[in-house]
């Protein structure tokens, strides 16, 4: 009878504490609670993290973004909007389908970025006199105030940056981010050459 009621015991006791596990249990730690389906983070998820340069990339540029809002958010300009403008001063007249390969950002949140920045007197836009297809863009008076006004910010954040890398990695470290750049350009070109190709077949 007591190894009866021991096995339905221990029967009992698994099953309630599988049931618990499933379904209701929420482990609280420190300030933080798991719930259901989750689970404390191992070393060896904090080694993949480490390694994965996806994530990597991600945490960079996360904290370049945070020293630009901190350097050059008071001048009113995003980060996009000051790459716009840098390169419009840089290459005044220049075309948007050009504007695209230069920044790297891609056709329509370009035009999105040069609808606003006209919209606030910083760039103008005209259509070209050997292709009225073709937009050219320049910038204004107020633009290059505006530029001025945000480049010291600007430069403190490349700065910033580079100061949180051991001087004798700087060079790699920049000269591996334009190989990286660099060869996803040459890669996202290739892929639309096959796209293009492939609707030409297709017709």
């Amino acid at each position: 009878m007591k190894a009866t009621l021991s096995a339905n015991y221990s029967a009992h006791a698994k099953s309630d504490s599988t049931h618990c596990r499933e379904n209701s249990i929420s482990l609280k730690i420190g300030h933080a609670t798991l719930g259901v389906g989750e689970r404390l983070m191992t070393t060896r998820d904090i080694r993949q993290f480490t390694r994965s340069p996806y994530h990597l990339l991600k945490r960079a540029a996360q904290y370049a973004a945070d020293i630009y809002m901190e350097e050059v958010g008071k001048s009113g300009l995003t980060q996009r909007q000051f790459t716009v403008l840098y390169a419009v001063e840089q290459n005044d007249g220049v075309s948007q389908t050009l504007l695209v390969k230069l920044t790297g950002i891609d056709r329509s949140t370009l035009a999105d970025l040069v609808a606003r920045l006209m919209a606030q007197g910083y760039l103008q836009r005209r259509r070209t006199r050997d292709d009225g297809r073709t937009n050219t863009v320049r910038i204004t008076a107020a633009g290059r105030k505006a530029l001025r006004t945000a480049q010291p910010g600007a430069d403190e954040v490349d700065k910033a940056i580079l100061a949180v890398v051991p001087s004798s990695h700087r060079r790699p470290f920049v000269e591996s981010l334009a190989v990286l750049a660099g060869k996803l350009d040459e890669q996202q070109k290739a892929d639309k050459a096959a796209s293009e190709r492939g609707k030409r077949k297709m017709r």
